[in-house]
C-alpha cells in the first residue's frame, strides 16, 4: 500500500467521524476464562488460546505466557503498523525493520512484599532499527508520530478500572 492508497482507504472514514463523532468510537475487546488448570488465565487471541501463567519470578515455571510480555507484544504490534502507516503515509521507503518492546516489573511489588515497588512494567521503551534513506529530522517525526497516535501507548498512561462480579 503507498500513501496515495492508504489515503484513499482513510478518506470515506475521516469523512465520517467529522460528520459523526460518536461513530469513530470504536470498541475493543478481549475474552478469556479459567479452562486451564492451575494458577492461569487462558486468553483468547487471533491466533489462537494462550494461557498466561505466573512469571518464574514469581513462582510459575516458565511454561506459562507472561502477561508482562503479552503487554509488550501488544505495545509492539500497535506500534509497528502506526510505525509503517505513518511511513506509508509520509512516502518514506523502509527496506526492512526490527521492532523491539523493552521493560523491567519489580517481583517485589507483584508479589505484596514492599508497598514501596512498583506494581508493572516500567521503564518501557520501544524501538525500531529501519533501514532507511529517511534523514534524522524524519526518524525524530517517526518517533513522535508513533508515541502520539499508537493506541495501546497511549493507553498506557490510564489506569484501567476492573470489575468483579458475581455470575
Amino acid at each position: 500500500m503507498d500513501a496515495a492508497e492508504l489515503k484513499a482507504a482513510q478518506a470515506p472514514l475521516r469523512e465520517r467521524y467529522v460528520s459523526d463523532p460518536d461513530a469513530a468510537r470504536t470498541p475493543v475487546r478481549a475474552s478469556g476464562d479459567f479452562r486451564d488448570p492451575g494458577v492461569t488465565a487462558t486468553i483468547d487471541g487471533f491466533a489462537g488460546p494462550v494461557r498466561a501463567g505466573l512469571h518464574e519470578a514469581t513462582g510459575g515455571d516458565g511454561s506459562d505466557a507472561c502477561s508482562g510480555d503479552m503487554l509488550l507484544e501488544a505495545l509492539l504490534g500497535c506500534a509497528g503498523v502506526t510505525l509503517r502507516a505513518v511511513c506509508t503515509s509520509m512516502g518514506l521507503d523502509v527496506r526492512s525493520a526490527r521492532l523491539r518492546a523493552d521493560g523491567v516489573f519489580d517481583a517485589r511489588g507483584t508479589l505484596g512484599i514492599d508497598r514501596a515497588a512498583p506494581v508493572g512494567v516500567t521503564d518501557v521503551v520501544v524501538t525500531a532499527s529501519l533501514d532507511t534513506d529517511a534523514d534524522d529530522a524524519q526518524l525524530a517525526r517517526l518517533a513522535m508520530s508513533v508515541e502520539r497516535y499508537c493506541v495501546v501507548g497511549r493507553s498506557l498512561a490510564e489506569k484501567p478500572r476492573f470489575v468483579v462480579e458475581r455470575a
